[in-house]
This record gives C-alpha cells, sequence and structure tokens, in this order.
C-alpha cells in the first residue's frame, strides 16, 4: 500500500553544498529500488537547533516527500542511521492528514454551492394573510 511520508533530516552545517547534493541524490535513487517515488525535495537552508545536538548548534534542514511503502522509509532511516554527517532525522506519514484536508475541503466547497444558489421565492410566505373580523 502506497502511502505518502514527509522525511526531514539535519546534517552538519559545515558540509559543503557538493557533499550533500550527493546525499540527497544517494537517497533519491534508494526510494525507487525500494519500490517508491520521490515527490519532492526542498533543501531548506541552514538554520538554528532549538537545542544543542552532537555540539552542533547550527544544521541544514532538508525535507523529502517520499510515496512508497514501509520498505521504502526502513531503507531511507537505515541510510540515515548509517551516514556520518546526519545529525538528525524524522519520518512522518502525511496521507492521513491529505485525506482530512480534502474532506474538509470538499465540505467547504459544497456549502459554497449550496449558498451561492438564489433562494426560491416562497410564495406562501410572502401572500398577505385573509384577516378575519372581530367579533365584540
Amino acid at each position: 500500500m502506497n502511502r505518502t511520508y514527509e522525511l526531514m533530516f539535519i546534517v552538519r552545517p559545515d558540509m559543503t553544498d557538493e557533499d550533500l547534493d550527493k546525499l540527497i541524490s544517494t537517497l533519491q535513487s534508494a526510494v525507487p529500488a525500494a519500490g517508491g517515488t520521490v515527490k519532492s525535495v526542498d533543501k531548506m537552508g541552514k538554520r538554528r537547533l532549538a537545542y544543542t545536538v552532537r555540539r552542533f548548534n547550527d544544521g541544514i534542514y532538508v525535507l523529502l516527500v517520499v510515496e512508497g511503502g514501509g520498505a521504502v522509509i526502513h531503507e531511507l532511516e537505515r541510510r540515515l542511521r548509517v551516514t556520518e554527517p546526519v545529525i538528525k532525522f524524522l519520518t512522518v506519514r502525511i496521507d492521513e492528514e491529505q485525506k482530512r484536508l480534502a474532506k474538509i475541503k470538499a465540505i467547504r466547497d459544497a456549502r459554497r454551492k449550496v449558498s451561492a444558489q438564489p433562494a426560491a421565492p416562497a410564495e406562501e410566505a410572502a401572500a398577505p394573510a385573509a384577516e378575519t373580523p372581530a367579533t365584540a
């Protein structure tokens, strides 16, 4: 079953762009070999870490969006564990969130469609009611 995952990893701040590109291409080539696809790669750049990790206060963030099964994620995480420059990594499944957002969007679109249609005039409510004479 194909699921969508976000894989965020942080590498050492002193890593060169060439080495970072080489690491990313290695990970990208591992995904199809394990039966998945890479949807996007986002190099977010150098940022300050929330706390010190392996004596580093900064790190270069990279986000991979991958579609595939558990074997794909297992292989990527295995490679990240043994790669020296990788400080931290985290994998999150996002397909459930995408389904939830799509459902909310469909409900909103349906409500807009209903509210965009003009309301049918109610003839009975618009007609004046016949008054009955008061008896004293």
